[in-house]
């Protein structure tokens, strides 16, 4: 038999992903199964992305995990749910095949260190992009190649969804087991390049109630939750990808604004209730609607997840003159060289008119 090699090591990189049709609230903890499908955009990896390494070796006597430089409980269970998966993937993998011999390497401990260059749990997805990231280089190292949905799902919810780039649909899956609660693609990244992405950082903070325990208390509490899961989301889902595909800004950017007044919604309707938007995401809205109402169309839209940070889409002709109007409603203070970052942006003249109408 051939000797094993000493340690096997792997880096790769995950995107985040936005939801404009939100997932609030699972039908099974133990497995993550929603309530209702979600749609999602990926962002480019350029500005915001995960990175993971992953080393199996001989000479490791226990799993362990680091996260931004500190390392972490490996005992958390959504970790030990990812692991157990992947594990179970590679045997089952490796005894269908009778010939091979299962390698040792299965038995091997694995270190794995993940580091975002944005803020973890501040309403940037990190979780999502962090066990997208572990999930896929888990499965390079132990030599799975099965779909890898419903791991990264086991880790966090809306990490399915950043296993592709583009549009991407959880579908919510109907079985027991899970086994169809699966993401999928429903347009290439490269389908419609000039919408754009801007997210506007109201707080870094940690936020006061994290998503497990709010999704938990809503789906225990919230009969509006329950009607928005059953009554609302389907068909919107469906006209969602139907906008997308047709790359029609305006019902794509009207409708992610309602689901996510709806989603914060159910939110308030939770007892007791959970806000997540404070009074600066609150002028954001404002904002938004008076751009818009300006131009006599959709030309903006904000979403807005569990924390009060605006990720507002927008298409490339209209960024220069939005981030002017946010300058004009929220001027950089002392540190207005770090205001903006990511792609350059020139910011564009305000007319005098728009200035009047956002009378801020």
């Amino acid at each position: 038999m051939a000797s094993e090699k000493p340690y096997l090591a792997v880096t790769c990189t995950a995107p985040v992903n936005i939801a404009v049709i939100k997932y609030w609230g699972k039908r099974d903890e133990e497995l993550i199964l929603p309530i209702n499908s979600s749609l999602s955009v990926t962002l480019h990896q350029d500005q915001l992305k995960t990175t993971t390494t992953a080393v199996i070796s001989k000479d490791f006597t226990e799993d362990r995990i680091w996260l931004n430089g500190r390392e972490e409980d490996i005992g958390q269970p959504r970790i030990q749910a990812c692991l157990r998966e992947i594990r179970r993937l590679a045997r089952k993998r490796r005894s269908g095949d009778e010939e091979d011999p299962l390698p040792l390497s299965l038995n091997y401990k694995v270190h794995v260190a993940s580091v975002n260059n944005f803020p973890t749990a501040a309403g940037l997805a990190s979780s999502a992009s962090g066990y997208a990231c572990l999930a896929y280089a888990l499965a390079q190292v132990y030599g799975v190649e099965s779909d890898l949905s419903e791991v990264a799902r086991r880790g966090s919810g809306s990490a399915c969804r950043s296993l592709y780039g583009g549009f991407v649909e959880w579908q919510m899956g109907e079985q027991a087991d899970g086994k169809d609660s699966v993401a999928r693609q429903v347009a290439p990244e490269l389908h419609w390049p000039e919408l754009r992405v801007l997210i506007l950082v109201v707080s870094a903070e940690k936020k006061l109630t994290g998503s497990t325990v709010g999704m938990q208390t809503s789906v225990e509490t919230s009969p509006l939750l329950r009607f928005r899961a059953e009554a609302v989301v389907p068909a919107r889902m469906a006209e969602m990808i139907r906008y997308v595909k047709e790359r029609n800004f305006q019902g794509f950017g009207e409708l992610t604004m309602k689901d996510s007044n709806q989603f914060h919604a159910t939110c308030l309707d939770t007892f007791p209730p959970i806000s997540y938007l404070n009074d600066t995401s609150r002028r954001i809205i404002h904002l938004v609607h008076r751009f818009n109402a300006h131009h006599g169309q959709t030309k903006v839209a904000y979403t807005f997840d569990a924390g009060p940070n605006a990720v507002i889409f927008t298409l490339d002709d209209t960024v220069a003159e939005f981030v002017a109007a946010v300058r004009h409603s929220f001027p950089p203070e002392s540190n207005g060289d770090k205001f903006l970052k990511g792609l350059p942006v020139k910011p564009g003249p305000l007319s005098d008119e728009l200035k009047a109408a956002l009378g801020m």
